[in-house]
This record gives C-alpha cells, sequence and structure tokens, in this order.
C-alpha cells in the first residue's frame, strides 16, 4: 500500500508565486531557459538551469553549474523568495487547460514505494538522465521539481479536493506562455491531514505519469542517504520525495508524434506502396487530417496528408505493448520499412509532442528538414496502468502529459 507523508514545504510569497515557477527543466533547452528568464532574477531557472548564470555554451553539467545551483537556492532562501513552512502540510495543486481542471495532491512520496515497486514505472531511464538529476537533489540537498504521478480514482479523496478547494486559494494565476492555469491551497488541518494518510495506505499503487528520471534520481539519492548515515532510523526527510499526485480519470495524455529525414532509399511511391501490405492507404489532399481513432495514423508526405489504418491480423490486442499504436508504427514501419532501430539514439527520426500541432508536422517536413512525418492518436491512461501492472515498459517517445507541473510552486526540502 501507498505511504506518503505531510511536510514542510518552501514556497515563493504569494507576491511572486508566477514571476518565480517556470516550466520543468527538460521540456526546453538552455538558450530557451535563458530567453524565458531574462530579466527576472527570480525565476527558478537560476536554480534547475543554471548554466543559464554562465556565458552561452557552458556545458549544463559543468561541476561550477551544480554548484552555482546550490548558491542560487541558498540566495533564494535568503532573500525570501522561498520561504518553509512552519508545520508539515499536504496541499491541492490544479491545473486548468481548455476548460478542464485535474487536481492534484502534493505529498512526500516514499522512496521504499519506488525501490520496492509499489511506485509503478512504464518508461526505462537512461543513466547519464539519472546522474544528472542525482547530482542536481544531492548539492541542493532538495527535490526542487516535483514528479507526476496517478493513483486509482477515489471519491473520497475527491470529496476532501472539493472541500480545500472551496476556499480562497494560495496562488492563482495564468500563465503567459501557453495560458494554462495554476491554483494551489494549503492543506493544514491536522484532521483532513491525517485523512488523507490513511486513504492512501489504502491504495496498493501509484503511477509515474511523468518525470521518471526526477522519480528515480529522488529515490536512488533517498536510498544513498540511507545507506550513508550510520544512525538512520527511518524517520529522516530523505527518504521521502517530492510528488504531485492526480487521479487517473482526471489526467490528459496528447498524442507524440514522428517525424524522419529520410525514406530509407525509397521513393514516395515506393514508400506508399510497401505501406499497403500491412495499412489501409487513404489520400486526404492538403488539409491537415488527424488520427480518428485507435490503429489510424496520419502519414504527412510530399505536401499531402494520408490516412493509415493497420490491418487485423498486424497487431495483437491481446499484449498491452503489441496493441499500442507506437509499438504498430515502429514495426511496421519504422523498422519493417525503414530500417530505423533504437529510436533513442538514432539521429534519423525525431518526436514531436502534440501540444506543438500537426502544423508542426507540415512545417518540418515542408521546410526540407525532414521527409515525413506520422502521428499517432494518444494512448490511455488505461493502457499506461495495464503496462505498468503487467511489469512491461512502454515504446520510447510514447506519452505526452499536459500541462506540465510548473515548477517552483513547492520545494522539498531532505533535512527539515
Amino acid at each position: 500500500m501507498a505511504t506518503i507523508k505531510p511536510f514542510r514545504g518552501y514556497r515563493p510569497p504569494k507576491s511572486i508565486a508566477k514571476q518565480l515557477s517556470s516550466r520543468p527543466y527538460d521540456v526546453l533547452n538552455s538558450q530557451e531557459a535563458r530567453e524565458e528568464a531574462e530579466g527576472n532574477e527570480m525565476s527558478l531557472y537560476h536554480i534547475i538551469k543554471p548554466e543559464i548564470d554562465f556565458p552561452a555554451g557552458t556545458d549544463e553539467h559543468d561541476e561550477r553549474v551544480y554548484k552555482k545551483a546550490r548558491e542560487n537556492f541558498d540566495m533564494f532562501k535568503a532573500k525570501g523568495w522561498l520561504v518553509q513552512d512552519k508545520q508539515e502540510n499536504y496541499y491541492v495543486y490544479a491545473q486548468t487547460m481548455n476548460g478542464k481542471t485535474q487536481y492534484g495532491l502534493v505529498v512526500a512520496a516514499y522512496v521504499d514505494d519506488y525501490m520496492t515497486g509499489k511506485i509503478k514505472k512504464h518508461e526505462l531511464t537512461r543513466k547519464d538522465k539519472e546522474e544528472d538529476r542525482m547530482k542536481h537533489v544531492r548539492v541542493n540537498n532538495a527535490n526542487m521539481e516535483p514528479v507526476f504521478f496517478a493513483y486509482p480514482h477515489r471519491e473520497d479523496l475527491r470529496q476532501i479536493i472539493s472541500e480545500v478547494t472551496a476556499h480562497e486559494p494560495e496562488y492563482d494565476f495564468v500563465s503567459d506562455l501557453d495560458g494554462f492555469g495554476h491554483t494551489f491551497w494549503v492543506i493544514d488541518n491536522k484532521e483532513t491531514i491525517k485523512r488523507i494518510t490513511e486513504i492512501f495506505s489504502e491504495i496498493p499503487y501509484l503511477y509515474i505519469a511523468d518525470g521518471h528520471h526526477r522519480s528515480a534520481a529522488a529515490a536512488l539519492v533517498g536510498d544513498e542517504k540511507r545507506r550513508q548515515n550510520p544512525n538512520h532510523n527511518g524517520t529522516e526527510e530523505y527518504n521521502y520525495f517530492l510528488a504531485v499526485c492526480f487521479p487517473e480519470d482526471e489526467l490528459t495524455i496528447i498524442d507524440y508524434n514522428r517525424v524522419v529525414k529520410d525514406l530509407n532509399g525509397l521513393t514516395d511511391a515506393e514508400f506508399l506502396n510497401k505501406l499497403e501490405e500491412d495499412f489501409i492507404v487513404e489520400k486526404k489532399g492538403k488539409e491537415i487530417y488527424k488520427p480518428q481513432h485507435l490503429h489510424n495514423f496520419s502519414l504527412y508526405l510530399g505536401g499531402e496528408w494520408y490516412s493509415l489504418t493497420a490491418k487485423l491480423g498486424r497487431y495483437n490486442d491481446a499484449d498491452p505493448i503489441g496493441v499500442l499504436d507506437v509499438t504498430i508504427s515502429s514495426n511496421l514501419i519504422l523498422d519493417k520499412i525503414l530500417d530505423l532501430r533504437d529510436l533513442r539514439t538514432n539521429k534519423r527520426i525525431d518526436f514531436v509532442g502534440g501540444i506543438r500541432g500537426l502544423g508542426e508536422l507540415k512545417r518540418r517536413v515542408d521546410s526540407g528538414e525532414m521527409r515525413m512525418a506520422l502521428a499517432l492518436y494518444p494512448v490511455t491512461m488505461q493502457q499506461i496502468i495495464d503496462i505498468a501492472d503487467s511489469g512491461n515498459i512502454m515504446p520510447p517517445k510514447t506519452t505526452w502529459f499536459e500541462p506540465k507541473l510548473r515548477s517552483g510552486l513547492i520545494v522539498h526540502e531532505l533535512e527539515s
């Protein structure tokens, strides 16, 4: 069963919450962070992407950069830009996108739950990315950014959240960048805190929705600290890490699409002919065509859009991995026709989050940068849960959750 606890979060004063908060470290590059933080000394990018405080081109993995993160974190605390709550609380963090709001509980998740598989993952992690985030956690002795969990819907938790959010929020703002709303409440009532902890103790598993590398890094550093402490007793704050938990039925997963640089020596006509072995291919014309259902794909090639529908017998609906459209497209198109393997490292392919729209796929092909684009129907949260429950791992670049959590609204220090 899931173990969580309240914690004394570091938070910005209400007047600067919007100014200080940022996008997650891994959804933008150093130059984009530099541009977004320009003229804003309070931006959290100075801590989570501290290379922006060095000349352009500085390696973000330089030891000086990690040390700068800690210097800036200490400065933020000294200047009162991040202030620690006086008691252990839970928090509610709501996000609004396109008129839809999802409500997450901000908690300290248990390191042991990650290590023993009670916190389930559906993606592989890369050791270099794990080590980068581990260094960041170590040097700051804090989880600067939350990870994004899902849990099976509980009506009793939904009722508690409804009661909390009926009151005035601590923060309430709309991001200028994307127009998404971010609202935040503090839960400081001891009986409510106790009840939330009890309810989570009845939930068998939590699921990582977004933030696999942050989860791994946070848990591994906690485990590392435990092994290094001869007086470890299990109550230390490093046994927990920062997470926002959403009910699975409120989450929005959008498409995660592919653009490819070449057709493996084929002409457009030869490529389309090969597709017809496994797909029903329909030409849709110049207007953008979006996939309509599972196993239906959208292809952009030579200035035209095509509908591709996988033929029966070309996939296995009883296999939680085989039924995924990312698996079907990888097996029958990228691998079989284009000889594209090891999608994590192959330079012939790139991936585009659906938040950018299918117009971005068209733009990249029309520019000559890419030869063709493939749009996929989004996976469902139930598919993610089925795969995690079966102990399987999703293929690379399968899920894209929106909206992303803002970083900086809450920080969890590993020593309270």
